[in-house]
């Protein structure tokens, strides 16, 4: 970064996040990864790494909503639709979990301090 923060740096897609709080609107983020990848974030509240990883990935996000749309779901408040996750996407659970979802299937998890957006950039 440049003097006073100017320069130096990129500019980076702002992230836009959509949130899921429901089965439903989970099974239309899955049916949408047949149309492009969509990345689920499943976030506690109630923890500093998941904290730290939610920032992670939004300093390190330089993605378009055209190639990959990304999900944030508050597992606290909606752990039947993160067991949904698990189920559905034959993933094991974790927290934080970052998943990325194409043509209705996980195609990478990773969780804690393995959550950067640089895995993301490897699939789109």
């Amino acid at each position: 970064m440049g003097l006073f923060g100017f320069g130096g740096k990129e500019k980076k897609e702002k992230m836009s996040w959509s949130k899921i709080s429901s089965e439903k609107e989970l099974d239309e983020a899955i049916a949408l990864s047949h149309e492009k990848p969509v990345m689920l974030f499943k976030h506690s509240t109630r923890c500093s790494i998941s904290s730290m990883a939610l920032s992670r990935i939004e300093s390190e996000w330089g993605f378009s909503q055209e190639e990959i749309v990304p999900f944030y779901l508050d597992l606290i408040a909606h752990r039947e639709v993160s067991n949904a996750i698990a189920s559905k996407l034959n993933v094991f659970h974790a927290s934080p979990q970052m998943i990325v979802v194409k043509e209705g299937k996980s195609v990478m998890d990773a969780s804690h301090n393995e959550i950067r957006a640089s895995l993301v950039k490897e699939l789109v």
